[in-house]
């Protein structure tokens, strides 16, 4: 189900924020739909920017909310010109710093989707699969839980990935860009 190109996506770019804590999916599902029409080569990965170390993080940017909060900023910068109607930017950044970020390009129809999954779903991925325990940390329990606050606070749709294959939260996904605001996302929603 490919997102529609209406009127308004053709006056306003959609650059969809597939956000969500290490774990829930995110880069699995963006994956999925960079292989289908019209994500192919519209799909964009945080990291790939370059992560640096806690301590040029420190120093460069006064700690690790500094850096995400510019490399938020260098990426809607980067994305906004292009002239794709649609893009898509999977990572793990906040909401309240996206928000800003795109006040100031006009021309960008912002859509925040978090992913998010049960605390034990998300250990069984970061253990089983990703082989990253180190990632199991009280700090990204509350990194999880922060974005959930956020979500809802703003009215961020929560796609939940805990029971869900790849395809079936990309399925969602799309719906949700095709349908931004209606409350009753799609039929794969509990």
């Amino acid at each position: 189900m490919a997102p529609e190109l209406t009127e308004k996506t053709l006056l306003k770019r959609r650059l969809v924020f597939l956000i969500g804590a290490s774990g829930v999916g995110k880069t699995a599902v963006a994956k999925v739909l960079q292989e289908r029409e019209p994500w192919t080569g519209n799909t964009f990965f945080f990291d790939r920017i370059g992560v640096p170390t806690q301590d040029e993080m420190e120093k460069e940017f006064g700690g690790g909310e500094g850096w995400q909060r510019k490399a938020t900023e260098k990426w809607i910068g980067r994305l906004s010109g292009r002239d794709e109607p649609l893009r898509l930017l999977e990572g793990q950044t906040r909401p309240s710093f996206i928000l800003p970020a795109v006040e100031l390009v006009p021309e960008v129809d912002p859509i925040i989707l978090l992913l998010d999954c049960s605390r034990e779903v998300r250990a069984s991925r970061l253990t089983l699969l990703r082989k990253q325990p180190e990632l199991l940390t009280a700090q990204m329990e509350h990194w999880a839980e922060y974005l959930r606050g956020q979500a809802v606070a703003l009215g961020v749709p929560i796609i939940d990935t805990s029971f869900r294959t790849r395809e079936e939260v990309a399925i969602e996904v799309e719906w949700v860009v095709n349908h931004p605001g209606v409350p009753n996302r799609s039929p794969l929603s509990p």
